[in-house]
């Protein structure tokens, strides 16, 4: 009797949110999920939780278990999220925590080890395996070259040396053709934490062979759904918490140093804070402040790492935003107080610059291409952030409605690049 083949293996590392599919060599696909304490779940948070152990040893984990962690804030623990950010930034090259040495290869390895737990080490040596990449990855300046190179280690590291990588908006596009009929031009737009990535590509449909795709043209932005998250704490949480406050130093009253609320406005760097040097200088600066409470309501942020807590609720207004014309802004957490009504053409203001950058980035794959809107067949678009109005409006203003297509927000991507792993394993073959 001829075994079974292990299925193909699709891993959509997310800079907020994983995902991991199999495709199955009947053609079923299957999300893999994993418990919670809000029961089970497909979709792994891209998240690591750390703490002391002894006197050498840390221990960690990751994804629903990292949430659970930092929702009963258990005593002394750094929380860390977004990794995925800093794998093309040469600055970034370690961290300590609790007196151990992290490189970024490490701790996406030790993330993927968690995700990837529920698979057994012979069953993820012989399966074909495909991972996605942003087109451009996110940071200041980033190397895509150092970003590439730092995420095969890490995935080697943990037990995926053969894996694939293809653009996460191809991966999008095999799932959208998988039922195609017909040929046709196809402009993905893949929407994730971080960067906003386009592909266009041909679809041949070969009767009895399935449909086969050509690359045409790539483009993307390191700008996101946690750059729209930024705007909304630079505008609305940064200034509650000092930003615009002002200390004496001797005869002089100075501006707070910038550089705080630059990591802190991104939310995923609020943890990078949490040093014993970082939150001395905070506590003087806020004892030699006009705004005291301000400065020491930062300090709390920091001490109690608020940052997840800050992120939902920074969520569910993009959210409410999304379905109405103005929604309550409302953070209460270890008596920090933040309350406000938020319009959405503020928000829209906020992130003005941001659409920008993204409609140029759209502009640019079509140039590639050397196609223009009319040239498209369809239009399919994932990821949490198509579903902001001021991002649909960029899609609605070039093409006609009946083009558009929501993918699934979280599976798409991983899906997709399950079928892809599946079809290139058979062709090798």
């Amino acid at each position: 009797m001829k075994r079974a083949s292990a299925p193909a293996i699709g891993i959509d590392f997310g800079t907020t949110n994983s995902v991991v599919a199999l495709a199955h060599a009947d053609g079923r696909v299957e999300a893999v999920s994993w418990p919670s304490g809000d029961g089970v779940t497909d979709v792994f948070r891209t998240a690591l939780m750390f703490w002391r152990e002894g006197r050498t040893r840390v221990g960690h984990v990751a994804g629903p278990q990292a949430l659970q962690r930092a929702l009963a804030a258990e005593g002394e623990q750094r929380f860390i999220q977004s990794i995925k950010s800093h794998l093309a930034s040469p600055l970034f090259t370690e961290t300590r925590l609790y007196g151990v040495r992290f490189t970024i290869e490490d701790l996406v390895q030790i993330f993927l080890t968690h995700l990837l737990e529920n698979r057994s080490p012979a069953d993820l040596a012989k399966a074909a395996v495909a991972a996605g990449r942003p087109v451009v990855f996110a940071g200041e300046k980033p190397d895509d070259n150092l970003g590439v190179t730092r995420l095969r280690a890490a995935f080697a590291a943990a037990g995926l040396s053969k894996v694939e990588f293809a653009y996460e908006p191809l991966g999008a596009a095999y799932w959208y053709a998988r039922d195609l009929k017909r040929d046709e031009t196809v402009l993905v737009a893949d929407f994730g934490g971080g960067t906003s990535d386009f592909s266009i590509l041909r679809f041949a449909h070969k009767p009895k062979k399935g449909v086969r795709a050509t690359p045409l043209a790539h483009s993307g932005v390191g700008v996101a759904g946690d750059t729209f998250d930024y705007r909304i704490i630079d505008h609305l949480v940064a200034p509650r918490l000092g930003k615009h406050a002002r200390f004496r130093s001797f005869d002089k009253l100075l501006p707070m140093p910038a550089y705080f609320y630059a990591a802190f406005a991104q939310w995923h760097q609020l943890s990078w804070l949490k040093s014993t040097q970082t939150l001395s200088e905070l506590k003087r600066l806020a004892a030699a402040s006009e705004d005291k409470e301000a400065i020491e309501a930062l300090v709390v942020m920091i001490e109690m790492d608020l940052g997840f807590e800050l992120y939902r609720a920074v969520s569910a207004l993009k959210a409410e935003l999304s379905q109405r014309d103005a929604a309550d802004f409302v953070f209460e957490k270890q008596g920090i107080s933040i309350a406000a009504e938020i319009k959405r053409g503020d928000f829209e203001n906020w992130i003005a610059a941001d659409l920008a950058k993204i409609a140029h980035a759209l502009d640019s794959a079509l140039a590639a291409a050397k196609l223009s809107e009319r040239d498209i067949d369809a239009v399919f678009m994932t990821g949490g952030t198509s579903f902001v109005p001021a991002v649909r409006r960029l899609f609605l203003d070039r093409f006609p409605p009946e083009r558009l297509h929501l993918g699934d927000a979280f599976q798409s991507v991983a899906s997709g690049l399950a079928l892809l792993a599946a079809d290139r394993s058979r062709h090798a073959t």
